[in-house]
């Protein structure tokens, strides 16, 4: 400890003296053009010690993280020359690097590792696997201050050799260019001189090297990637996406609309799960269960409440009406229509260009594209638990044909997981008469939602009989209708006739040809980077096969990205935005949110104002007799910027694309605020809650003038 306090105390020191002093006046291009000629007699007369000096100096600039380095390296071009002027720059600002990677290591690394070492785990982990890649990247194209990167990674657990020697290699283009850059400075005598086609070369370099760097860095990574593998001369299409779920759908749409040659491969339904197994079916199913528990609680109307009479077999027959009536948008006529060439059978890569393709008709087809966009979608997880290989397990996707099959609503229904799709099951089959009994290992639903949120929720949820076991796991299931689980220690049973687990989901990636490219389809995260592509740069991913989010309206977002990367990428990349993904889970009441919730900025030490507005003050909401809810709406400290806003209640899903549009478009609150509203209706809550914020600011001192001012008026 005492080392290491002699040694930033010392470093603090030389900083403090170099500010103190002034010494930064000396590291400028006049005070080095002032005495030019007087360093390059001393360099005539003792190039040796000249040359060691230098050295020695540019490796204490760069060790101690002072500004100067720049000047000096267009120095070095100047004294001497290009190719020693490289060498000297090359290895002090390596060796300088390495010192201040060394300092930071020394003094701090134990500390932010113990206290911060949970946090860093998965930066440990990438430092460890590509740390040197990345590295790399940041030489190359210097995106942070070199002096920062310096100290950064001494945090890290990257070892000393390989920061050297990645330091040195990935320097060395911006040496060169900057020290030619000063072998032309070294000739300006007058300001004519500026125009000389070697010093516009120079600067030119400067400008372009991050966009040739970049370039190099993508053609070493597609390089590597398709190493054993040799690329078509010529391609059969422009792209190929394989999927014709949310994502697939607009990532072909797009294509089309921009007069690609497109192919859309897909082996199943049209629409993928959400048209037949996920959002559509659901929501038809919750819309049948609120008009069942409205007839339950007519009384609450104004009419006799009776007992909901639900006729099954038809309730199923509308839902299948409704995916039926939808199902054109998604078709492949439509698809075909727009310029689509689509395929209906099963993809598999026979190498990084080409898919054969086992049509539903028997044949057999080999397509060969540019680009790939793979929109597979997810899975729903299934534990490998004991009995759960039984009847009467479902999960979301085989649900539907379960129920089917049985022809009458369960009488009881457990669900495994306490997520989205479980609180929404849940609520629509109690609403409709079943028994139904959640299992969430957490100790509360909706993990990913403000506790807040999630509480309101739970109790509507109890309120309506539905049986929520928090802290209970899952352990097996015995004789078809008895789920064995734990809590405690303690062995619970459960009866149920149907267990739907809803868990989660998972990428579908396998048996597709993907493992026999080299992509990590075991990986736990995604594989694809930020513009959506694998490291075979022209293979891309969309929707939840891309492993960042699992909502329809995402999966149309992250198309348009990796469509446009896809077909324009050589000329202009962009990254996947999610920061305003706007989310919607359809309990009773719904919850929405977009932004930030208190937990994630909590999380991310971001300063916030809370403003809440309850619903039951809201009068669209006791005229509907839905007065469960609130508005909760972060802002930033001190400002009316709206960082993040989470909605409960009977319209939320409606209510918050108002918000999303103001944080996209950044319209602050204030702006909202003066928007005219109808009267009533549920989006008045928005306004409300901004006046509540408004509220609690008022002015009080000038309040208290204008009172005065009043009385003085009468």
């Amino acid at each position: 400890m005492k080392k290491k306090l002699i040694l930033a105390s010392f470093l603090a020191l030389c900083a403090i003296a170099f500010y103190y002093f002034e010494l930064g006046q000396y590291f400028t291009l006049d005070a080095f053009r002032a005495r030019q000629a007087q360093f390059e007699a001393a360099y005539a007369d003792n190039p040796f010690p000249i040359l060691a000096g230098f050295f020695l100096l540019y490796v204490a600039v760069t060790a101690l993280s002072l500004p100067g380095a720049a000047i000096m390296t267009l120095a070095a071009g100047a004294l001497f020359g290009l190719v020693t002027g490289t060498l000297i720059v090359s290895f002090a600002s390596t060796i300088g690097a390495t010192l201040a990677f060394l300092s930071a290591r020394f003094i701090l690394h134990d500390w932010v590792q113990g206290k911060f070492g949970h946090r860093l785990k998965a930066i440990n982990q990438g430092i460890e696997k590509d740390g040197a890649f990345y590295l790399f990247t940041i030489r190359m194209i210097p995106v942070f201050p070199f002096f920062i990167v310096n100290l950064v990674m001494g945090l890290t657990k990257m070892r000393l050799w390989t920061y050297f020697w990645v330091s040195q290699l990935g320097m060395i283009a911006g040496t060169i260019i900057f020290v030619n850059a000063g072998t032309q400075l070294a000739q300006i005598e007058s300001t004519a001189d500026l125009i000389t086609p070697a010093l516009l070369g120079s600067f030119a370099a400067l400008a372009i090297f991050p966009w040739i760097a970049k370039r190099i860095i993508a053609y070493l990574k597609g390089r590597k990637a398709y190493e054993g593998y040799a690329r078509p001369k010529n391609f059969d299409r422009n792209l190929i996406v394989i999927g014709a779920g949310a994502a697939g759908l607009v990532s072909s749409y797009i294509a089309a609309m921009l007069k690609a040659n497109v192919t859309l491969i897909e082996g199943g339904e049209m629409g993928g799960d959400c048209l037949n197994t996920g959002c559509v079916p659901s929501k038809a199913l919750i819309k049948s269960a609120k008009a069942a528990d409205m007839t339950r609680h007519g009384d609450k109307y104004g009419l006799f409440a009776a007992k909901p009479q639900v006729d099954f077999p038809a309730l199923m027959s509308r839902i299948r009406k409704i995916i039926a009536d939808i199902e054109p948008h998604d078709s492949v006529e439509r698809y075909t229509g727009l310029g689509v060439d689509v395929v209906k059978g099963w993809a598999k890569f026979i190498d990084p260009w080409t898919v054969e393709i086992s049509r539903n008709n028997g044949e057999v087809q080999r397509l060969s594209a540019r680009k790939f966009i793979i929109a597979t979608g997810a899975a729903p997880i299934l534990p490998p638990l004991k009995g759960f290989d039984g009847p009467n397990i479902v999960t979301s996707e085989n649900m539907w044909d379960w129920l089917e099959r049985s022809g009458e609503l369960p009488q009881k229904i457990a669900i495994m997981g306490g997520g989205p799709i479980g609180c929404e099951l849940a609520t629509a089959f109690q609403k409709l008469g079943a028994d139904v009994t959640i299992i969430e290992m957490a100790d509360r639903i909706l993990a990913k939602e403000d506790s807040h949120a999630a509480d309101i929720v739970a109790a509507s949820m109890r309120e309506i009989g539905v049986d929520l076991l928090m802290g209970h796991k899952v352990v097996a299931m015995q004789d078809e209708n008895i789920i064995l689980a734990e809590k405690d220690g303690q062995e619970v049973q459960i009866k149920t006739d149907m267990l739907l687990v809803a868990i989660g989901r998972r990428a579908r990636l396998s048996g597709f040809g993907l493992e026999e490219l080299g992509l990590d389809v075991a990986a736990k995260g995604p594989i694809n980077d930020e513009f959506l592509a694998t490291k075979m740069p022209h293979i891309f991913m969309a929707g939840d096969v891309a492993g960042r989010q699992q909502f329809t309206h995402g999966a149309a977002h992250e198309a348009y990205y990796a469509a446009t990367n896809a077909l324009f990428g050589g000329i202009k990349k962009s990254a996947a935005d999610y920061s305003l993904l706007p989310r919607v889970t359809y309990t009773d009441p719904e919850i929405a949110g977009v932004g930030l919730t208190q937990e994630s900025a909590d999380e991310q030490g971001i300063e916030y104002d809370l403003t809440i507005y309850e619903m039951d003050d809201l009068d669209r909401a006791i005229t509907e007799s839905e007065t469960k809810g609130r508005v909760t709406m972060l802002t930033a400290k001190g400002s009316d910027r709206l960082l993040g806003v989470t909605i409960i209640g009977h319209q939320a899903g409606e209510m918050i694309a108002m918000f999303a549009l103001a944080m996209r478009q950044n319209i602050k609150a204030g702006k909202i605020a003066a928007t005219i509203l109808p009267y009533p209706t549920w989006n008045e809550a928005n306004k409300f809650v901004i006046g509540q914020y408004r509220l609690a600011r008022k002015p009080e001192k000038l309040l208290n003038i204008m009172t005065k001012y009043w009385k003085w008026r009468l």
